[in-house]
């Protein structure tokens, strides 16, 4: 009797060791890839389009079921469409969403659920989500638009997670109106900005390092005008009353989240304020464009246009347009009358110089604008990357032509027919001097009308270029790349003062930084896995306690 009884307690824990496994198995999975695109309509809807790359692990549950968090309850299943690796399923209900918070829709994969050890793309699109779009409560005239991704339960989810979304902000809004609200950590301070294939602007936030179970809360804003008035979502102005104490609380708990976001913010701003270039010559083409001038090059690479000036100072007096009477300060003579054949910038360069003070300044500005908007004007269907690797490479490939040369005559010869080119180096100073370093100079004969103080150079008849060619010996290699470098900074200081503060105001002309908020809209919905997260953070930086996940 004993002996049977030991062989039905061994029979029985060899059943529960074998049936454990299927009892304690449960969803694993990999999200390496999670992209987003949130379409704000003209109508004041958002449509959402998802696309998961799931990866289950060998010990996981077959992946049969989805759930997709959704900012509200204001959608219809009937809107709702989802793919399997580009096969359709059907199996779509609302009422079979297993998440937390109650918002959400869940898709049963079928005969396409996604076994252990496999792979596969789930893509859902949303049509027409309403009650998204709120006052921004930094500005009564701009609809605000918050959106947070769909997330899952970290006990499901490992890995990294390379997220993208994308807002297409509503139909005719102009680049310079919207602007977008601060970004999650780990993602750019600034969104990649750009055009969909609709025309419509795009804010795009990237980051490869993310993960599937945080939810990531992105913002923008953009004047109401663009959507009907019935679309914005009134807040009650007396429903955050209970909790004052919290709100109390809470700025002093965000003091050293908001002294870091300044600190980054400014750091962030003074970047952008020497971005010049407009976003729309970020929208790539196809090909390289050929034929720039240096000067036009520079101005794609967004060289210091403190430099690029001074390229331009050089291209006029080796024209024989113009020439320099003092150094400190600088000024220049010109030639009249002013030849035909110049380059636009190069006679709206010698025009300002025709003036003085403070409405020089205001001509060397104007020339800049009209230069980046021509360059932005002939880039139009190129790759911006494609011609800017195009560029770098002919500036590398003019410093090999230099350094090549076995004579010092040879060598200044060279340098003299590409120097504009090697002007595209950004370390061209200090690689000026190392080229030179131990090699004494023939200067340009034209170098006489750039140094008064070097010495006089025979004169030209009015309008003639100065021939090409390289002079006797005259400056030791450190004092010929000394006065390059000095040339420049004669622009900085002596001309139109502060580089960083001229350059801004030219910014702000080709450029115009969108307004940021710092802080999401006051009603800001948050959606996402298996919450519909209403709470809102006092200030920038402070975590919502959104509860969520879903399966």
């Amino acid at each position: 009797m004993r002996r049977r009884l030991i062989s039905i307690l061994l029979i029985f824990c060899l059943l529960l060791l074998i049936s454990s496994p299927a009892i304690a198995q449960s969803y694993s999975f990999q999200l390496p890839e999670v992209t987003v695109d949130a379409y704000w309509n003209s109508d004041g809807t958002l449509s959402l389009d998802y696309t998961f790359l799931f990866v289950n692990n060998p010990s996981g549950h077959i992946i049969d079921y989805v759930d997709l968090g959704l900012p509200n309850n204001n959608y219809s299943d009937s809107n709702i469409t989802a793919f399997v690796d580009g096969n359709q399923v059907f199996d779509i209900s609302s009422s079979g969403f297993k998440g937390e918070g109650g918002s959400g829709v869940a898709f049963g994969l079928g005969q396409y659920s996604i076994p252990p050890g496999s792979s596969g793309t789930v893509r859902a699109h949303v049509e027409n989500i309403t009650g998204v779009l709120y006052i921004d409560n930094q500005d009564n005239n701009y609809a605000s638009a918050v959106f947070g991704t769909s997330y899952f339960g970290s006990s499901y989810v490992s890995g990294k997670t390379d997220l993208t979304l994308t807002f297409h902000l509503p139909p005719d809004v102009k680049p310079e109106e919207p602007k977008w609200h601060a970004a999650p950590s780990g993602f750019s301070s600034e969104p990649s900005t750009g055009f969909d294939d609709q025309g419509r602007i795009t804010y795009t936030w990237e980051n490869a390092n993310a993960n599937g179970y945080t939810q990531y809360q992105f913002g923008a804003s953009f004047p109401k005008t663009y959507v009907p008035s019935n679309a914005i979502v009134t807040v009650n102005p007396f429903a955050g009353v209970g909790k004052f104490i919290s709100a109390a609380i809470v700025p002093i708990l965000c003091i050293g989240g908001f002294i870091a976001i300044v600190a980054a913010g400014l750091a962030s701003d003074s970047r952008r304020k020497k971005q010049y270039l407009p976003p729309k010559i970020s929208i790539e083409g196809h090909g390289i464009k050929r034929g720039l001038t240096a000067v036009e090059a520079a101005i794609l690479l967004e060289e210091s246009l403190d430099k690029i000036m001074t390229m331009i100072l050089f291209s006029v007096i080796k024209k024989n347009s113009a020439e320099v009477t003092t150094r400190d300060p600088l000024e220049i003579k010109i030639n009249q009358p002013i030849p035909e054949d110049l380059q636009l910038y190069e006679k709206d360069f010698l025009t300002a110089f025709q003036k003085s003070g403070s409405d020089r300044k205001k001509g060397l500005r104007d020339m800049v604008v009209n230069l980046v908007k021509n360059v932005s004007e002939k880039m139009k269907g190129f790759s911006r990357q494609e011609t800017v690797a195009y560029y770098r490479d002919i500036t590398k490939r003019a410093w090999e032509q230099v350094e090549a040369a076995n004579t010092p005559e040879v060598k200044s010869q060279k340098y003299e027919e590409v120097m504009e080119w090697t002007m595209l180096d950004r370390d061209y100073g200090d690689r000026t001097q190392e080229v030179f370093r131990n090699t004494p100079v023939f200067v340009p004969v034209w170098w006489g009308h750039y140094d008064p103080g070097f010495g006089n150079v025979a004169s030209k008849p009015i309008g003639a270029p100065i021939s090409t060619g390289v002079g006797s010996p005259g400056l030791p290699g450190a004092d010929f790349a000394a006065s390059m470098a000095n040339g420049v900074q004669s622009f900085s200081s002596k001309v139109v003062g502060n580089i960083n503060d001229f350059t801004s105001s030219i910014t702000s002309i080709t450029n115009p930084p969108p307004k940021v908020s710092t802080t999401s809209s006051k009603g800001g919905y948050r959606g996402g896995g298996g919450s519909s997260c209403a709470c809102a953070c006092a200030c920038a930086g402070c975590a919502c306690a959104c509860a969520g996940g879903g399966r």
